[in-house]
């Protein structure tokens, strides 16, 4: 994924051939040219391309693929009608393989730019048995005409969708019901628990149409064999069957004793505190949402191990002053609040779990938690997001050596 294209300008609608040597972090392919980097969508590494370009901001120039003069051998056809328009996947014509391999360089590539790791110990992405259908919840924009669908890729104009292919099938099933009848809605959301076919629809849509669900304050979704309430306002994992790779992969990296003590910074409605509340002898979880906590409340009934806080995990966690040998980070996008990081320091955990959905504030929070004295076991991408640039990842660190360290 390296090398150095040229480009030349072919008409005066400012498309350019260009040589893609890499793939960028947010899922672009990339091309260097004479007049500076060229970012490009529907591209792959290694292709020669003819690209249209955007728009152009301090020598950097972004676009996207009208023709592909040399083809990648990872090169597919999108199956679906919608690619390219639709700004929901950006990689359908990518092989599902080569995703994988360029989720895990991508991780690489953020972690020797921000987090300065020169050989950052990162494993082969965890790939998805299906990677259609898999989206246990969407957001659908409605017209005043009554159509549903999304808006077109970079622009504020209205794409009917009649059916998403990385959608769940039961969600896709109710979109013909609502075509052309969801006049005076904004949106439509629909979450669906895959292992319990229970729906949450906002707003209440049994009046277009009797067979679909009427309104209800949360649904129950199942994760290995627990049950769990998730209310609207409240974040669940998108792909269940990932997410339950995803927490074993989490329990087997932190390998935790019945005589410990686990912290669950942002903890959400209770997922990791309770799949892991047997294992240890304590969890402490923390986590601000009001409304994700009173789903919690109701998800650790009965395990009497669990303590939940309400609260920002930087001003709880500096507060516990207890013996705490694992900590559990599962922060936002932004990553965690500086002084979350200096009292997980303080706190000194034997093994730590960093459950990240952005390299780029994965690598920058890593790089102060090895600075501080952690050793980076290593970094698995966990593909919960196929057809698309979006990146989940576990990382595991120990304290102990500082041989992580070098940078460059």
């Amino acid at each position: 994924m390296r090398g150095r294209g040229t480009a030349a300008p072919l008409d005066a609608r400012r498309r350019l051939a260009v040589t893609f040597s890499d793939m960028a972090f947010e899922g672009g392919a990339v091309a260097h040219t004479d007049d500076g980097p060229v970012f490009a969508d529907y591209g792959i590494d290694g292709e020669e391309a003819l690209v249209e370009i955007d728009s152009q901001r301090a020598g950097v120039s972004m676009g996207r693929v009208v023709e592909v003069l040399r083809s990648s051998p990872h090169r597919v056809q999108a199956p679906c009608e919608y690619f390219g328009r639709c700004g929901g996947c950006q990689w359908q014509h990518i092989s599902y393989e080569h995703q994988g391999e360029l989720k895990r360089h991508i991780v690489r590539e953020q972690l020797r730019r921000i987090g300065q790791f020169a050989d950052a110990p990162v494993s082969a992405t965890v790939g998805a048995e299906n990677p259609w259908g898999y989206r246990n919840h969407m957001r659908f924009t409605a017209k005043p005409r009554g159509e549903v669908g999304f808006m077109q890729r970079g622009s504020h104009r209205f794409l009917r969708i009649d059916r998403c292919l990385i959608a769940d099938d039961e969600i896709n099933e109710m979109l013909p019901k609502l075509q052309g009848k969801s006049g005076g809605l904004h949106q439509v959301a629909i979450r669906r628990g895959v292992r319990t076919g229970d729906v949450l629809v906002h707003p209440d849509l049994s009046g277009i149409d009797a067979s679909l669900p009427g309104a209800k304050k949360y649904y129950e979704e199942e994760l290995l064999g627990h049950r769990f309430r998730i209310s609207g306002a409240s974040f669940f994992q998108t792909n269940t069957p990932q997410a339950e790779k995803l927490v074993r992969l989490v329990r087997e990296r932190l390998a935790l004793s019945p005589e410990e003590t686990l912290v669950d910074a942002y903890a959400g409605v209770g997922t990791f505190a309770v799949l892991l509340a047997a294992g240890v002898r304590s969890v402490i979880a923390v986590e601000e949402s009001a409304a994700a906590v009173d789903d919690a409340m109701h998800n650790i009934a009965g395990i009497e191990n669990i303590q939940y806080y309400r609260g920002k995990v930087e001003e709880v966690l500096p507060a516990i002053e207890r013996r705490v040998d694992a900590v559990i980070l599962d922060p936002p996008r932004q990553g965690c609040h500086p002084v979350a990081i200096d009292a997980v320091l303080k706190l000194r955990p034997g093994r730590i779990a960093y459950v990240s959905c952005d390299p780029a504030t994965l690598a920058r929070d890593l790089r102060v938690l090895v600075d501080g004295g952690y050793e980076l076991l290593d970094v698995t991408p966990i593909d919960m997001f196929p057809q698309t640039y979006h990146i989940e990842c576990v990382a595991t660190l120990m304290e102990g050596t500082d041989s992580q360290t070098d940078k460059r």
